[in-house]
């Protein structure tokens, strides 16, 4: 069973924000990452992570090791942008950039916003263009979000689901005639 037909199978038990977090919290993939969803507003709009210092997370020079912090936000913006927008649009990663800036020796925080105007922004877009790119920016901070520890952009490609499938064919078939 896919991580998409779990999910399908919980909205008939539970809200959307509670199986964003428990279903991330407890998926093999992020638990690995030592991160966990602390909250998720009703509306999946404001999402927060936790990232503990913890042994299973130390480098060799005692702070957190830059694979847990990239980790712990890497699926978020995405799986939050799914949730959002519905079931007309492909939602894909692209690319991230990461910036390391300070060696992290306390529990880092993320939060991970989307605004209605934003969504309605992306939703013209692609009405428009078709498919898009958006970049998220987020910061790994201390508790009270004034130390920066490491910053990362991730850049989401969001597409009209029936333009997504008619490229792909497309794409396949140029590829069987050379």
């Amino acid at each position: 069973m896919t991580y998409n037909q779990l999910y399908k199978t919980g909205e008939r038990f539970f809200s959307k924000a509670t199986l964003f977090k428990y279903g991330l919290n407890w998926s093999p993939m992020y638990r690995k990452s030592t991160a966990r969803i602390i909250f998720v507003s009703e509306d999946l709009l404001n999402v927060k992570m936790k990232l503990p210092l913890s042994w299973k997370n130390k480098n060799y020079m005692s702070s957190i090791f830059g694979g847990s912090m990239y980790a712990s936000v890497d699926p978020i913006p995405m799986f939050q942008l799914i949730n959002l927008i519905g079931n007309d649009y492909v939602v894909w990663d692209k690319a991230a950039q990461i910036k390391f800036k300070k060696p992290a020796k306390e529990n880092l925080y993320a939060t991970f916003t989307y605004t209605e105007k934003e969504l309605l922004q992306i939703k013209e877009q692609i009405k428009n263009e078709n498919e898009i790119e958006i970049v998220k920016f987020i910061k790994l901070t201390n508790k009270e979000g004034i130390k920066v520890y490491c910053e990362i952009d991730k850049t989401i490609y969001v597409a009209d689901k029936e333009f997504y499938k008619t490229k792909k064919r497309q794409s396949v078939s140029r590829k069987t005639h050379t």
